[in-house]
């Protein structure tokens, strides 16, 4: 009789990965970077278990997303107070805040629960080629396609 194998919390062994942002598709980027995080990537993948490593994402600022989406595609805050809503494109976003717009896109892929929530402390992103994490030793992550 075969046994399941699941992870135990204490024995995943995680890693740091680092990534380039430039020039790469945000929608291509985010689903590699949630699997990575996630842990999808291992054979001991649990789904109910942290078993993801850390991702770094360097060079935010230079994402590339297709067609007309830096004009279209709209993000949305409300600040919970009548006519508090605030709209902003994907164009305002890259000039302001363009950490935001990878951190969402990966937000959205992972889980909607208690598991997601812990999962976001993994993500690290930066605008620009400079990163805090040099003493983790990340290793560069080529993304696939």
């Amino acid at each position: 009789m075969r046994i399941t194998y699941m992870a135990k919390p204490l024995e995943v062994e995680r890693k740091w990965h680092l990534i380039d942002a430039e020039g790469k598709t945000l929608g291509r980027l985010a689903s590699e970077v949630a699997a990575l995080i996630r842990g999808k990537h291992k054979p001991e993948f649990t789904p109910h278990i942290d078993t993801g490593d850390f991702v770094v994402v360097i060079n935010a600022d230079k994402i590339v997303l297709t067609g007309k989406k830096m004009q279209q595609k709209k993000y949305y805050t409300h600040s919970h107070y009548p006519g508090g809503l605030k709209t902003r494109t994907a164009a305002e976003m890259l000039d302001k805040r363009p950490e935001r717009i990878i951190e969402l896109a990966v937000y959205g892929m992972l889980p909607h629960n208690k598991l997601g929530h812990q999962l976001r402390g993994k993500l690290k992103v930066y605008a620009g080629a400079e990163h805090p994490h040099q003493a983790q030793q990340p290793e560069v992550y080529e993304l696939r396609g």
